[in-house]
């Protein structure tokens, strides 16, 4: 793998829309999240409507499960949405188009007919209802609900940060994915109660601050650039993770699962 991304061309490369990047500050550090407007866009917007109007501040990570998933939001329900709506419809699959990009994996999967990668983005889809939706993955971002499928507005968000749960596919809206500070969710505290919140207001982790990239002075904005997934370059890189090959392993897999493909992300030049 690090052999194919050292001859990698610049071309195999693209940097972070500032209109769909989220910087998530903590105290202990700076999160990047991209958001997915093309599978996701009426709940990116409204992300980005609560982002500007500084929903997100000051707001607390209420839940951190072990081997599952760190969630932030308003534990008493009462903060105003502000110009954000309330109640959108439920975004948990797309109509597949052919103009769609998408890099298939050749490995079966228990979840999806199909899967591979759209625009840096692990995917599932079903050409027999012509749907796709993202997958969740280690790091995906997804949109909290109730039991009413148009109940989530962002303003609830979580972070995968264990073994990828893909029975939540096709259940829930999935917005982006954090490609970079995982490591400030991964190790919060686990929650003692039920599903790993926090049980005292105390164990809380604050938010200080949610901003979109393009609000933020270019000099001061995180520069990232992602793996492109529709190259020859991330092909050879799937394969490297297909067959192993380096003198440790005796045994190639032959076979590597959609969550364990690497969407690498590195500084931009």
């Amino acid at each position: 793998m690090a052999d194919v991304l050292a001859a990698s061309k610049p071309s195999d490369w693209r940097p972070l829309d500032p209109e769909n990047t989220l910087y998530l500050q903590l105290a202990s550090g700076l999160v990047v999240i991209e958001l997915d407007p093309a599978f996701a866009p009426e709940h990116a917007a409204n992300i980005r409507t609560l982002a500007r109007e500084g929903y997100y501040n000051g707001l607390p990570i209420i839940r951190s499960q072990d081997n599952y998933v760190v969630q932030w939001g308003d534990p008493d329900g009462k903060r105003d949405l502000g110009k954000a709506r309330p109640r959108l419809p439920p975004e948990f699959t797309i109509p597949w188009t052919p103009t769609m990009p998408f890099t298939r994996l050749p490995d079966v999967d228990g979840y999806a007919p199909e899967v591979g990668f759209s625009n840096g983005f692990p995917v599932g889809r079903d050409p027999k209802t012509k749907q796709a939706w993202l997958a969740h993955c280690y790091g995906m971002v997804g949109v909290g609900r109730g039991n009413e499928i148009d109940s989530g507005n962002g303003a609830e968000l979580y972070v995968v940060i264990g073994n990828a749960p893909r029975h939540l596919d096709r259940n829930i809206a999935v917005v982006g994915r954090v490609v970079q500070g995982m490591e400030w969710l991964s190790t919060l505290p686990r929650g003692t109660g039920p599903h790993g919140f926090y049980e005292k207001p105390e164990q809380y982790v604050p938010i200080q601050s949610v901003r979109l990239a393009a609000d933020v002075p270019a000099a001061e904005r995180v520069r990232l650039e992602v793996i492109r997934t529709d190259t020859p370059t991330f092909a050879a890189l799937v394969e490297t993770r297909r067959n192993r090959r380096d003198d440790w392993y005796k045994v190639p897999a032959g076979y590597v699962e959609l969550c364990n493909v690497p969407i690498v992300v590195r500084p931009a030049p």
